[in-house]
């Protein structure tokens, strides 16, 4: 019997994966294809293919009889997280913290900079000719409230440092402390969000902070602020953002929506204020060196029988 670790990536593509030879293990891949690459009943370190869907992930999970791990290429783990209950006692699912916080933060910071100094207008003018100008807000001086402060959230600031905000606020599911201020729990969200100009949501998708950002959520944001959305689309609610935008109250960047991918003719397109990317925050050349070295470094701890980084849920 075979001990089988699907990857999504060719074994001799990822530097440092330990020996199959010297622990008795068979590389197999599979990035989501319509063919098992073999039984999924011999797979004991599952990683699963990226950026292909729920259906896809969870697919093979349920004949996983012997899986120990099963570890993902996103932050967000929600995809996979309802098929994981077909799984004996004892998995591991692992996400994956260190390899899109850099490209988050950098989109986050570009889609606060393009709607704050009015980008999309500048772009659509120099397609019909026409010269702009103006005063346009600046992030210098302007308070931003991170809702998500986990390790995307800390980069975000990280790249905020530098261009002279008033303040951060920072908000996460409890409190602590950091090296640069507190974090405040998530039940002292409603008294904050009016302090803020600019709110940016990095957090997981849970039961939690599924349509966080509701209609009463939005109401408490001042006059003229811009919500960003780095997290998850189903975190706020469409219809609520809908309203708050079409009547220029509020301002909106959104890396991700809800539904997803945003279908023609959505009035989320062309709603006033309203700057749309199509989830890219992790899909950048930083993403495969940082995810190679992850599996290898996984693995490694894996076959060392040594515990692994980034565990979020342990079946029961």
């Amino acid at each position: 019997m075979t001990t089988d670790v699907w990857l999504p990536f060719a074994p001799e593509e990822i530097p440092g994966l330990p020996s199959a030879a010297d622990h008795g293990l068979t590389y197999r891949f599979w990035d989501g294809g319509d063919t098992f690459p073999a039984d999924p009943a011999d797979c004991a370190f599952y990683v699963v293919p990226y950026l292909k869907g729920a259906e896809i992930a969870v697919r093979p999970l349920a004949g996983m009889a012997r899986a120990e791990v099963v570890q993902t290429l996103s932050a967000g783990v929600d995809h996979v997280q309802a098929g994981m209950g077909s799984l004996h006692p004892g998995v591991r699912l692992c996400n994956a913290r260190s390899v899109h916080e850099a490209s988050t933060a950098e989109l986050t910071l570009a889609l606060i900079l393009a709607s704050l100094r009015g980008i999309p207008r500048f772009v659509e003018g120099q397609r019909q000719e026409e010269w702009r100008s103006g005063f346009y807000p600046a992030l210098a001086d302007k308070i931003v409230l991170i809702v998500g402060y986990g390790s995307i959230g800390s980069a975000i600031e990280d790249r905020l440092a530098p261009f002279e905000c008033a303040r951060v606020l920072r908000v996460a599911r409890s409190a602590r402390d950091t090296e640069r201020g507190p974090v405040r729990p998530l039940a002292e969200l409603p008294s904050l969000l009016p302090e803020a100009d600019v709110v940016v949501l990095s957090t997981p998708l849970t039961e939690a902070t599924r349509g966080l950002a509701d209609a009463e959520f939005l109401a408490r944001m001042r006059d003229g602020a811009l919500l960003v959305n780095v997290a998850r689309g189903p975190v706020v609610d469409t219809k609520a953002l809908l309203a708050e935008v079409e009547s220029g109250r509020l301002t909106a960047a959104l890396d991700v929506t809800d539904p997803e991918p945003l279908p023609a003719g959505h009035p989320l397109w062309h709603a006033p204020g309203v700057l749309i990317s199509p989830h890219v925050g992790g899909s950048t050349s930083a993403f495969l060196p940082r995810a190679k070295r992850l599996l290898a470094r996984q693995l490694t701890h894996w076959t060392a029988g040594e515990p692994l980084d980034n565990v979020v849920y342990t079946t029961a």
